[in-house]
């Protein structure tokens, strides 16, 4: 299907776009929780774990805010990925706006929508089609 090579092409571009590696694999383990992708939860804690992020943080996702072992800087995008993933019809405040433009320039921004845009469509894809969770290996 040449749809899914376009959307591994955008995958690729993000990848060598200034956004680190571990910040674009944050936004794709909490877009996929917030959605229940369990296919994509499994695989992005899985590509985190194998990146060396730790037991305790990668647990603490789901609760973020509650916790204090999430930099500024990654807080501000698990805002931005919560705010997006749960786009209702309403703008982006100005609030989540502004505090993700305090770390992250513009190119940044709009790389950062791009892949939590993406991640969206990938959890999208897997439910639809019943992906099973368990079996995605770290290559």
């Amino acid at each position: 299907m040449g749809m899914l090579e376009k959307v591994r092409e955008v995958e690729e571009l993000l990848h060598k776009s200034s956004v680190s590696p571990s910040i674009l694999y944050l936004i794709k383990l909490r877009a996929s929780q917030i959605n229940g992708c369990a296919y994509c939860v499994d695989m992005h804690h899985k590509e985190l774990k194998h990146m060396g992020e730790s037991d305790l943080r990668l647990s603490s996702l789901c609760v973020w805010e509650d916790t204090p072992y999430f930099s500024a800087r990654e807080r501000a995008v698990l805002s931005f990925t919560e705010a997006l993933t749960n786009l209702s019809g309403a703008a982006i405040s100005d609030e989540v706006y502004q505090l993700l433009a305090s770390h992250f320039n513009k190119e940044e921004i709009a790389f950062i929508t791009l892949a939590v845009s993406t991640i969206n469509v990938w959890n999208r894809l897997m439910t639809t089609f019943r992906f099973e969770p368990g079996k995605y290996q770290v290559a």
